[in-house]
């Protein structure tokens, strides 16, 4: 059998004092079944992000022409690990706040048939030392997609996804600033199953955030209303990735 492949892409806009820890400390031998390569999406960076990639043993980097958005930032990630033959794509922050450790769990429900595209939830796991303001923002967005959804969802802006080949291929971000609750709607509305898997929060102790508040509002806001206005059409599931059993991934 054809080792399934897993690509594990970081969006990276100067980040070089977290990058190098969060490529090491991502599993790549968790089962036998499963070869996991990383690609860095160097959204612009004017640091040493690039080198410090590099030195921690990213497969593969590709450069946007100029800082372009996470939402972007993430596009091209997906696109890139379909063209690099990925059977499951993995999308981390490279800021250090998510355990890059718990990949193999968050890649579980999709190798078992249990769903089709994955999160990260700090919510359903642990939180502590996250700032208020930072709680109640994830409260509000999340609420709102709940309500757009009609289904429960713990943690909409989760920065630690996973997306099965054909979730991959029908999934739209319809704007460059952000991708968090845009690719959900889109994701969920065409009728692929989504699972929330827990997860351990680190609160981060290098560089800095570049998201802002009232700037978040005036993107991801509209964002959302343009998503829900745009038909879209439920797609046929097929089930593309090899099943890996439940007792594999526990025994390892």
């Amino acid at each position: 059998m054809n080792k399934q492949k897993v690509v594990v892409f970081l969006p990276a806009y100067n980040e070089e004092e977290t990058i190098g820890d969060v490529i090491r400390d991502i599993p790549r031998e968790f089962h036998p079944d499963v070869r996991v390569e990383v690609l860095v999406v160097n959204d612009g960076s004017t640091d040493d992000t690039v080198k410090v990639a590099e030195e921690a043993g990213a497969d593969y980097i590709v450069h946007m022409e100029r800082n372009s958005g996470l939402g972007a930032a993430v596009r091209r990630g997906l696109k890139e690990s379909l063209i690099k033959g990925a059977d499951i794509g993995v999308m981390i922050d490279a800021d250090g706040e998510y355990p890059a450790s718990q990949i193999p769990e968050l890649l579980e429900p999709i190798f078992t048939n249990q769903s089709d595209y994955t999160m990260g939830s700090r919510f359903k796991g642990t939180i502590d030392g996250m700032k208020i303001h930072r709680r109640l923002g994830n409260y509000c967005f999340t609420l709102l997609q709940c309500v757009l959804l009609r289904t429960w969802i713990y943690d909409g802006q989760s920065g630690m996804r996973a997306f099965s080949k054909q979730v991959m291929e029908h999934a739209e971000i319809i704007h460059d600033y952000n991708y968090a609750q845009v690719v959900t709607l889109n994701i969920m509305r065409k009728g692929f199953r989504m699972t929330e898997v827990p997860i351990e929060y680190r609160v981060r102790t290098k560089g800095r955030s570049f998201i802002k508040f009232k700037a978040y509002m005036f993107n991801v806001l509209p964002a959302i209303a343009k998503e829900m206005k745009r038909p879209v059409e439920k797609v046929d599931i097929e089930y593309n990735v090899h099943k890996i059993s439940a007792t594999s991934f526990e025994s390892l």
